[in-house]
């Protein structure tokens, strides 16, 4: 992988007169990163929840490619995480600002849709689209703030690096401790996609990782010349690699037709296998289900404040993890399992007086109450 993703190189040497203002100081890039975390850990919530409104979520695969996505956007809250870390920022995961309050809209976004926490139907997984949409055209502008894709953000942040770079020394800005990188023998199992970062080259690494398992990677056209964005993460000729799985925007779009891509298909033109899934083989759920819409005396209560007290616990050894103690982050995998049948129940129980159930609903609780 070259450090560079291909639109920010070819932007780069040609830089447009309507570029934002980039990001021009150390505490602004801290701060973007951080927004990075909290825009990657704002996704998950809202991809389990309609993943544990499936009753049979062993028997669809709709429930595999949902986690086969968290999974990913783990990864790319630690890379970001990483990056963070590698230029002397804190992560704040515990801090109540960071925990999104469902409906919510992307942080540092242009607004254009809101994220719910929600039951599994065509609705839902066309924000999930929403959120993933790749940048339109072959050549994003990096945008801090009031972004319309994601990649354009995280561009912004590359730029944000280099404009840095022209103003201090590499290792003044790369100046994290490096034993608080999160390693891949740190990382669930093989650790794969995982890059511990110490300078430009490995934090543009890290956020390329992110950039193309969200949206697809780029590449030339042999005849065109031009840079187009593939289907694939990763498009080097084995889609059978675990590695080369479709982008996370068209692995929504494969829930939504019902098909999964195969080698060779265009975007929006999926010619694989069917998908075995059924749409109304799902709990009702509350869709932004609070622990406050319930008597605090009720059982439903009990089990929303039991599940968010969970949700904190997980994020407390999430913080450890990225604050100096790295090993920590296995040990959070327990406990993804522990908010899973926790939600799983949750969603069982239907709402008294109502046609709908409970939904889990990934609430900030002080640490007193933990």
């Amino acid at each position: 992988m070259t450090s560079d993703h291909p639109a920010y190189e070819a932007l780069t040497q040609n830089r447009p007169a309507h570029w934002p203002q980039p990001i021009d100081s150390v505490e602004s890039l801290h701060d973007h990163l951080h927004t990075a975390m909290m825009l990657e850990h704002a996704t998950i919530p809202a991809y389990l929840t309609a993943m544990y409104s499936l009753k049979a979520p062993d028997d669809s695969d709709a429930a595999l490619v949902i986690r086969s996505v968290v999974v990913e956007e783990m990864l790319h809250l630690t890379l970001a995480g990483n990056v963070l870390n590698a230029v002397g920022g804190t992560a704040k995961l515990t801090d109540p600002r960071f925990i999104p309050k469902y409906p919510t809209r992307l942080p540092h976004s242009a607004n254009r849709f809101e994220v719910s926490t929600a039951r599994f139907c065509p609705e839902t997984v066309k924000t999930f689209m929403e959120i993933e949409h790749p940048a339109e055209g072959d050549e994003p502008v990096p945008q801090p703030d009031q972004y319309d894709t994601i990649g354009q953000f995280y561009l912004a942040i590359m730029q944000g690096i280099d404009q840095l770079l022209h103003q201090m020394d590499e290792t003044k800005l790369f100046c994290g401790d490096p034993s608080h990188q999160i390693r891949p023998e740190d990382y669930y199992g093989s650790g794969g996609g995982i890059i511990a970062v110490r300078d430009r080259d490995s934090a543009f690494d890290a956020i390329n990782e992110i950039i193309e398992q969200g949206e697809g990677a780029w590449e030339r056209h042999p005849l065109t010349g031009k840079d187009h964005r593939n289907i694939w993460e990763d498009p080097d000729g084995d889609i059978g690699s675990v590695h080369d799985q479709a982008a996370h925007y068209f692995r929504f779009d494969e829930i939504l037709r019902g098909r999964y891509y195969d080698p060779g298909d265009q975007a929006g033109y999926p010619t694989g296998e069917r998908l075995r899934m059924d749409w109304d083989d799902v709990w009702p759920i509350r869709a932004n289900s609070r622990a406050s819409d319930f008597p605090e005396s009720s059982e439903i209560r009990e089990r929303l404040d039991d599940f968010n007290r969970s949700y904190m616990r997980f994020l407390d050894v999430l913080q450890e993890a990225f604050t100096g103690k790295p090993k920590r982050i296995r040990d959070s995998v327990p406990m993804m399992y522990d908010l899973k049948y926790q939600a799983q129940a949750i969603a069982r129980i239907p709402i008294p007086g109502s046609d709908e159930h409970v939904g889990p609903s990934w609430e900030w609780v002080p640490d007193w109450l933990r």
